[in-house]
């Protein structure tokens, strides 16, 4: 099993005496571990609905509240753009344990719903706080999108951790995924579009926004619910940690950025994870917008949608519990995800662009290729985040995480940066999501792996 050198190992965790690596290990898991994995992914499922709220009905949106694509565009933006302040929720995450840094974007959240859910006859104004309501939302992104191995280590067994970093992450992308459902079933595309179904009358545009506030208030209520549950109980850590690297200590936070800043495999690896992610998720939040020029509606949009995130979390969970039960093999999952990726994520793009290359284009090659696309990018996200965190060990997961999702939203950002401005044939958002594959199959190729946490665990628990 390949292994790091001692530069980039020191400090070690725990000293390498006979005496301490023969004295005993205390360790337990708890059943409680489980309740609060699901009031985390319950706030990762809320938070990922209201980021992805706006794309699936850009339409609706359109006649009801005058949004243009361009405007769709920045509501998408917000989510990337919370990220900002990245360093202080890790900071908080790092000092005071994941309950300080929950409770904060739990805060963020309900604000952020309040704000959009304000019933204003004001249009102008009331564009403004649905704006700064998924700007609040976008806020909680650090913690709910990069904490999910942070919460794995801290209160799951080393043989459930990959399983459980992939339950934890991967539920934000659930939540974007019923979106995809739950707005185009409820909020009917107007009357004489190409992107909803024909309605016998038109659909008056007060009845578009009382459907979308109906959906605004239920996610309210929702939030509202999961954010006194975390309050009532949520701890940061169990009494006894579950394993020798939970127990271990970790660097601090300026040492921890320092190392990760000069460690070029950490930032090699970064780039493979953050630049096809990023893509990805600026490519989902405006699919229904990619597939309007194919003549796909706004509900068959959303079921394309839909179907390629939940292949992806199902898949994804799957391949975690393969990766728990053969470990140190990482780095062959991730090639062959994204090599899948890449393949699928061009078989998209041609297939849009069936007039140039003539490639049949049907509703079934749509939806093979781009739940494809869903399936293997989504589901390599826990392998990503496990392996990050055996590479650069002993820097601790929310820190690790927390950087390359703030990297990956940087390059979602900058892809929704230009679709602001190139949002009238925006066929080349498709072909940025091919190449971003491509790419990060080259660089994962010349990446060396190694495994400093697994030989922490396996060696000095025994």
């Amino acid at each position: 099993m390949p292994r790091s050198n001692e530069a980039e190992r020191q400090p070690l965790i725990i000293p390498t005496t006979a005496d301490t690596l023969t004295r005993p290990v205390h360790s337990r898991v708890y059943k409680r571990r489980w309740l609060v994995l699901i009031l985390f992914c319950l706030l990762g499922l809320m938070q990922g609905m209201v980021w992805n709220f706006w794309g699936p009905i850009q339409v609706s949106a359109g006649h009801a509240y005058g949004f243009t694509k361009a405007d769709i565009a920045v509501l998408v933006l917000w989510s990337p753009l919370g990220f900002l302040p990245f360093f202080l929720f890790m900071w908080l995450m790092d000092k005071k344990g994941l309950r300080s840094s929950l409770l904060l974007s739990g805060f963020f959240m309900l604000f952020g719903a309040i704000l959009r859910s304000i019933p204003l006859t004001d249009l102008r104004l009331r564009r403004w706080f649905i704006h700064g309501g998924q700007f609040m939302n976008g806020l909680a992104g650090p913690t709910i999108m990069s904490a999910g191995p942070f919460l794995s280590t801290t209160w799951f067994a080393p043989d459930q951790r990959a399983t459980a970093t992939a339950v934890a992450s991967l539920f934000a992308h659930l939540g974007g995924a019923a979106s995809f459902v739950i707005g185009p079933l409820i909020v009917l595309a107007p009357n004489k579009t190409d992107s909803g179904p024909i309605l016998e009358t038109a659909l008056p545009d007060s009845t578009i926004r009382s459907r979308i506030q109906l959906i605004m208030y239920t996610e309210l209520a929702a939030i509202a619910v999961l954010y006194a549950a975390v309050v009532l109980y949520f701890p940061s850590r169990p009494p006894i940690p579950p394993s020798v690297a939970a127990a271990s200590q970790r660097l601090s936070y300026r040492n921890s950025m320092c190392r990760l800043f000069r460690n070029y495999r950490f930032l090699m690896l970064a780039l493979a994870y953050a630049v096809p992610m990023g893509v990805m998720s600026g490519w989902a939040g405006v699919l229904d917008m990619l597939l309007t020029p194919a003549k796909v509606n706004q509900v068959d949009a959303g079921w394309i949608g839909f179907w390629s995130s939940v292949g992806g979390c199902v898949f994804g969970v799957a391949m975690a519990r393969f990766a728990d039960s053969i470990r140190g093999m990482l780095k062959l999952i991730l090639v062959l995800l994204m090599a899948g990726a890449s393949l699928s994520s061009t078989w998209f793009t041609l297939t849009c662009l069936c007039r140039v290359t003539h490639l049949p284009s049907t509703a079934a090659i749509l939806y093979t290729s781009c739940i494809l696309v869903g399936i293997f990018m989504n589901s390599s996200v826990p392998i990503f985040f496990e392996l990050f965190i055996e590479t650069v060990y002993p820097v601790p997961e929310g820190i690790t995480c927390g950087v390359v999702t703030f990297l990956a939203n940087l390059f979602c950002g900058l892809l929704l940066f230009f679709l602001t401005f190139y949002s009238t044939d925006p066929t080349w958002v498709n072909w940025c999501l091919a190449s971003s594959c491509v790419f990060s199959l080259i660089v994962i190729l010349f990446f060396r792996e190694s495994y400093d946490r697994l030989y922490l665990d396996v060696f000095v628990s025994v």
